[in-house]
């Protein structure tokens, strides 16, 4: 009888992840961790837990990919310079916003971005200024080189990281990391919003607060760990 009721204690909570692995309960996707991410539902816990599963897994990851606004072309793997590798990776073009340029991006960073402005800017732009940011400029993603002062690749050496350093709202005003952060107004106000909602969704964010390196920018990118500064 031990023995059975060791097997039960066992079973009993391995069996609703087999069921839900097997499908054999009936949930919503989005409260299912196997289900795919689709970038269109409201963010929940499960989130950064099917974030975290496409970003090895190709096939998840296009999947993700394919239920954002953004527009994107795949991309071969490459050796753009020697030491530095693009893998599973796309060209963005647009979205529901304007890019000032195109710029490549592995997949699993594409699709943060996707949660980002959509769950993230866009709600703060509303939240803020009652209307939709029309536009984003960024300083780029590839860059095959190491972290400042450091014998690491940085991960703009993959295209897994974005620099991004203002946007345009629907009314034609501008805001920019390098004039805006700070002080308490409304403009910087949202660009804490913006701050705080990249931190959700990349797993590394670095703004002006972090050094004299990003006073004009946030840097958001995919590494290994979670930073947010």
């Amino acid at each position: 009888m031990k023995v059975v009721r060791w097997l039960l204690l066992i079973a009993l909570p391995v069996a609703p992840v087999v069921a839900l692995r097997c499908g054999w309960l009936d949930i919503p996707p989005r409260w299912n961790p196997w289900a795919p991410l689709d970038v269109r539902e409201p963010p929940n816990l499960l989130t950064s837990f099917k974030q975290w599963r496409l970003a090895y897994d190709p096939k998840r990851c296009a999947a993700a990919l394919a239920t954002s606004s953004l527009r994107y072309v795949p991309l071969p793997d490459s050796h753009p310079q020697p030491g530095c590798r693009i893998e599973n990776a796309v060209r963005l073009q647009s979205s529901h916003v304007a890019f000032n340029a195109d710029f490549s991006a592995t997949c699993p960073l594409a699709v943060a971005y996707a949660l980002f402005e959509r769950h993230g800017l866009q709600t703060a732009a509303e939240q803020v200024f009652g209307q939709l940011v029309v536009k984003v400029e960024h300083f780029g993603s590839f860059a095959c080189r190491n972290i400042a002062r450091s014998d690491r690749r940085s991960q703009h050496a993959g295209a897994n990281a974005l620099d991004i350093a203002g946007f345009r709202l629907r009314d034609g005003r501008r805001i920019t990391l390098a004039r805006d952060w700070a002080g308490d107004g409304e403009r910087a106000r949202f660009l804490r919003l913006v701050h705080g909602a990249a931190c959700r969704y990349f797993n590394i964010v670095l703004g002006p607060d972090y050094n004299e390196a990003h006073r004009d920018h946030l840097h958001v990118g995919m590494g290994a760990w979670r930073l947010c500064r």
